[in-house]
């Protein structure tokens, strides 16, 4: 029995002096433009080929669907690229309607920072509590950084895995803003934070006026790419109107559509959107 509590507390003690002697790399996120908008739509746990096999399947099934409405084969052969692109789309959707839920609490969260470190809590004590009293959409996000320091005690390295939960490029300048206060210290921490908190809900209210006056043009694009295509789809219940497109001019007809509308669309989308954040801090 003496040999096991022994060889027990000789294996703890080797634990224990591992874990500083050999610290853990921090975790960072995946490269890849599939990995970036996927950490951004929040589904950092699906993988790229999980995404491009739904849209290989997504393709597919466009392109079957197509052919088997209208029995044309150069029309299925433009909606299948057109479908494929559809998850793409969708989790674009999901990444800006994240980032800007995210934008617009931010404020209130460095807000609750700024309240803490007033009261005389320490830094990495604040930022812990905002998993339980920050606001809703960031909770997840500090309850994993409140765990990891909990269990490791590492600041920085806690602020680097928070960043990859977070995936947002607000949350990387709070970030960076917070491992600089808490290298530099001294007692302008408070101040810092309210000035952050002023600046993100000038840039928030900014960015709202804006996109509130160019939204028209996004939505004119979607609806003008969307129609006619629609009207063929419909028509496609006409065999005699879908033999004309069976021909080869007709053939030229739907590529030379599919291509106009594609660089339209694309043109319209960069003249009326607003240009997103870029994690350059990632």
């Amino acid at each position: 029995m003496g040999a096991v509590v022994g060889l027990g507390v000789g294996v703890g003690c080797l634990l224990v002096w591992s874990a500083f002697a050999w610290p853990p790399a921090p975790r960072r996120g995946r490269s890849g433009r599939l990995a970036a908008l996927l950490a951004e739509a929040g589904l950092g746990r699906l993988s790229d080929r999980a995404l491009v096999a739904l849209c290989a399947g997504s393709a597919l099934a466009g392109a079957v669907l197509g052919l088997a409405l209208t029995g044309t084969p150069v029309l299925a052969l433009v909606l299948g690229p057109a479908a494929g692109y559809l998850p793409v789309g969708v989790l674009a959707g999901r990444a800006r309607r994240r980032r800007r839920e995210f934008a617009h609490v931010w404020p209130d969260a460095v807000d609750d920072l700024a309240s803490a470190v007033r009261a005389g809590m320490s830094l990495p004590d604040a930022v812990a509590a905002l998993a339980v009293r920050g606001p809703a959409p960031l909770r997840a996000a500090f309850e994993g950084f409140a765990l990891d320091y909990q269990v490791t005690g590492r600041f920085g390295d806690c602020l680097d895995r928070l960043k990859v939960r977070l995936a947002d490029p607000v949350g990387d300048r709070v970030v960076e803003a917070l491992r600089i206060a808490r290298e530099v210290g001294g007692g302008e921490l408070g101040r810092l934070l309210r000035n952050l908190s002023g600046y993100l809900r000038d840039d928030i209210r900014t960015r709202s006026e804006l996109e509130a006056r160019q939204s028209w043009a996004v939505n004119g694009a979607r609806v003008a790419v969307a129609a006619p295509w629609l009207v063929l789809l419909m028509m496609g219940t006409q065999p005699e109107v879908m033999a004309r497109y069976r021909t080869p001019g007709g053939a030229v007809v739907l590529l030379v559509g599919a291509a106009a509308c594609l660089v339209a669309y694309r043109l319209m989308v960069r003249v009326g959107r607003l240009p997103d954040e870029r994690r350059v801090l990632a």
